[in-house]
């Protein structure tokens, strides 16, 4: 029997309806690779016992000619998602033994649909980070590495132990949530396909909330085929969140190898930013000749907010994290540092709780609401935002289909290479993304490419709300044209 780690989700899924192998036994291959990538550090939580009682599951009802969409497929879940009975930390120290008593819209779907549960996966604490370094939990190692270097290198975040496992091939597939690129950032450095989903396309009930107006959970995995199936099974409309939209979910798979003929594609000169290396710009060109030549149009636009967008994104995320962590006091739940007094009580708990990184955009955001700041800052960015959506509306509104960009500014860094000194220099890494997340839109990355060094590089395509099919029909072009890319296993 071949390696079961190396089957895409869609492969797994043909051959476990064949009866090829049983689930329990492509769960067990996946436990078996988890436990000799622990030095990658991408689960924070392994769930053997949980992960082989629902492989049974999946088998017996295999034998009864029954199955979901997913059934038997073992997938890492992001340890922003609220699991029932299972700990759920968002990889911060002041939910080291938080145990929700029930379980997020997104899994529960998951579970529907027969996937099975391999454990939660490491993340940036509360999702605020682009390299996975501000976990409690400490930092993810990327699968990949230089060319002729030891290096350790990120995988990007905040998803970065999703983006890991799955590239390990740890897991057939994985979730993130998506606030300013959190998916589609690692996705890129780690040569795999991430999705960001349309913004209430996915609930948001049962996920650790970072900025609510901007969160969307999302599928990693090694083939955009694969993110259409698991966003079939992810999405739908959840009366118990009052942002999800009540659209119908389309069967997405359908959609790979449909022709995109005719369709336009913008180019947005906006995005070709002052010392762009030249391999970015070379791979944006290639990807944009790999849709032409299977007959996309390519059409030059303008997005001129788009330069306004990762300043106004760093006004509004704190903002809306400073009113979210507000609920972490040591009174409810969660870690107590005891005080002279109530307040001394809630200073001693958040300062012992939050990271640096956290503590950083709480006090953001608290400064920017604050009485006197408040419309110098908040409200301006919020205005700055409309106008970053009205630029997408008005390209959309005049034919264009989807929108090529590059995914990330550079391939994926050193551990401790950047942020240090300055932190602006990490928050630079989403200047691709965060307009996405500003306007509420789907948009996927797709790996495109290795740099000089062999380092996997990433193409993002933005598409129209809850036109995630048009995403997935170009994704596809690229993916076939790029071909697949894979780490050496040398953790193994």
């Amino acid at each position: 029997m071949s390696d079961l780690t190396a089957f895409t989700l869609a492969q797994a899924r043909d051959a476990l309806r064949n009866k090829e192998f049983s689930a329990l036994e492509l769960t067990d291959a996946h436990l078996a690779a988890m436990e000799k990538a622990r030095g990658l550090n991408a689960f924070v939580l392994e769930t053997p016992d949980r992960a082989r009682d629902m492989a049974r599951a999946s088998d017996a009802r295999f034998a009864k000619g029954e199955g979901g969409p997913l059934e038997g497929l073992p997938l890492g879940i992001k340890d922003l998602f609220c699991t029932d009975g299972m700990r759920t930390t968002a990889c911060s120290h002041i939910l080291d033994n938080f145990v929700p008593t029930y379980e997020s819209t997104v899994t529960a779907n998951l579970w529907r649909d027969g996937a099975v549960l391999l454990g939660k996966t490491n993340n940036d604490e509360f999702a605020m980070g682009s390299s996975n370094e501000t976990s409690h939990s400490g930092p993810v190692v990327s699968p990949w590495r230089r060319r002729g270097s030891d290096v350790k290198l990120v995988p990007g975040g905040s998803s970065g132990g999703s983006a890991a496992a799955v590239a390990a091939g740890l897991c057939i597939g994985a979730t993130g949530t998506d606030t300013g690129g959190s998916i589609r950032q690692p996705a890129a450095f780690c040569g795999i396909v991430g999705l960001k989903p349309t913004y209430g396309r996915c609930s948001r009930w049962g996920i650790v909330a970072f900025a609510s107006s901007l969160d969307q959970a999302g599928p990693f995995a090694r083939s955009v085929r694969d993110c259409a199936i698991l966003l079939r099974s992810m999405a739908g409309h959840d009366p118990k969140d009052t942002t999800s939209v009540d659209v119908t979910v389309p069967d997405y798979e359908k959609s790979i190898g449909a022709s995109i003929k005719g369709m336009r594609i913008g180019i947005a000169k906006e995005y070709r930013l002052p010392g762009m290396a030249a391999e970015i710009e070379g791979l944006w060109q290639q990807g944009a000749q790999w849709l032409k030549d299977a007959g996309a149009q390519l059409i030059d636009i303008s997005l001129p907010m788009t330069k306004y967008a990762l300043p106004a994104y760093y006004i509004v995320a704190p903002a809306e994290a400073s009113s979210n962590l507000a609920r972490y006091d040591g009174v409810r739940y969660g870690l107590r540092v005891a005080g002279r007094d109530v307040i001394d009580m809630y200073e001693r708990t958040r300062a012992s709780g939050f990271g640096k990184e956290v503590r950083r955009r709480v006090m953001i955001g608290t400064y920017v609401l604050s009485a006197g700041y408040y419309d110098a800052y908040y409200l301006r960015a919020q205005k700055v935002r409309t106008l970053i959506k009205r630029d997408f509306e008005k390209c959309f509104g005049e034919g264009i289909d989807a929108i090529l960009t590059p995914a990330t500014p550079s391939a994926a860094f050193a551990i401790g290479e950047k942020g240090r000194a300055d932190p602006i220099e990490m928050y630079l890494n989403d200047v691709f993304t965060v307009t996405v997340n500003m306007a509420g839109l789907p948009g996927i990355s797709v790996p495109s490419g290795l740099d000089g060094q062999g380092l996997p590089l990433g193409l993002q395509l933005i598409g129209r709300p809850f036109e995630e099919e048009t995403l997935f029909k170009l994704g596809a072009v690229i993916e076939r044209a790029a071909g697949n890319f894979k780490p050496e296993p040398w953790w193994a």
